[in-house]
């Protein structure tokens, strides 16, 4: 296993604790504090139909100011293993790609797997992407140009989302955005991984996370690719994507894995590995320039997909 990257070598100072059903609580209850975006975007509350049965969903939209013409958009979602989480805690990096890319950014707050197990929190996101659509005119949103994305099980949701989108024909997403996201449950039975330099996300929270989310399914054959997206055989169809991943991050390899089944099936594929860097590294160390090039790749990645003049 590699060391951590320079920007980031401080993290061997990092406890490396898990998650579980006492600590999930704990962090539930504690709520991320709201960014203030600046005179130069807006914010604001919208609240879209749920799936059947299930209450409203709300989406969290960032707006630059004064915005009249249709512009794209990104359906943001956060992460938190499925079982803790808010839009909240991703407002700096959501306001960011508002600002810098002029687009709208809807991150939408879906039911957590200690509250609803699978498939709430897909069809949560998947609701939010309808109504996202639904309020297009009122939103300026060009309903040709919304991407997908988030980070870690926000990013496993959004590479799920994209299969029950293409599958259900109601709307189609123009790109996936997939920070290193979460995506095969199976990796929770490997016995060989080389645990001594993960950070933030271990093996035994990937287990606790993804337990609470699947229930007695977790590892079997009767998982969904709905729940677990490279449960999935056939990724023909799928939008264009881009992953980004470190290689001392623990869903490094089945984000690899992936991203060479999506260009296997004819989709477009963008793969960016960062040496050194563990899960969530950005979001411990914001200021670091690793983490900066790291935005920006993601920031490339949209403009490009999305048409965005520079």
């Amino acid at each position: 296993m590699n060391s951590f990257h320079p920007d980031l070598a401080i993290a061997r100072f990092i406890p490396n604790f898990s998650m579980g059903p006492v600590t999930s609580r704990v962090m539930r209850s504690l709520k991320a504090r709201p960014a203030k975006p600046g005179p130069d975007v807006t914010v604001r509350e919208v609240v879209v139909p749920g799936p059947a049965g299930a209450p409203s969903v709300s989406l969290r939209v960032f707006q630059p100011a004064g915005l009249q013409d249709t512009a794209p958009a990104l359906l943001w979602i956060h992460g938190g293993g499925l079982v803790i989480g808010s839009p909240e805690q991703d407002d700096r990096t959501n306001i960011a790609f508002a600002r810098e890319l002029g687009i709208t950014v809807a991150a939408v707050r879906y039911r957590l797997a200690a509250d609803a197990p699978a498939p709430a929190a897909v069809e949560d996101v998947y609701a939010g992407l309808l109504g996202l659509v639904d309020r297009a005119g009122e939103l300026h949103i060009d309903t040709d140009r919304i991407a997908i994305g988030g980070a870690s099980a926000g990013g496993g949701l959004a590479a799920a989302l994209a299969l029950v989108a293409h599958d259900r024909g109601d709307v189609r997403p123009a790109f996936q955005l997939l920070v290193y996201p979460m995506l095969d449950d199976r990796t929770t039975t490997r016995t060989d991984l080389d645990t001594r330099l993960h950070r933030m996300w271990t093996a035994k929270s990937n287990r606790f996370g993804w337990s609470t989310y699947l229930g007695a399914a977790l590892g079997g054959p009767e998982v969904s690719p709905y729940a677990a997206a490279a449960r999935r055989d056939d990724l023909t169809g799928l939008p264009p994507a881009w992953i980004g991943v470190g290689d001392l991050d623990l869903f490094h390899d089945e984000d690899v894995e992936y991203a060479r089944r999506l260009t296997d099936s004819g989709v477009p594929c963008q793969l960016d590995v960062v040496p050194g860097a563990f899960h969530g590294f950005d979001a411990v160390f914001p200021k670091a320039e690793v983490s900066r090039q790291f935005w920006q790749l993601q920031a490339q990645a949209l403009r490009g997909a999305l048409s965005i003049p520079s």
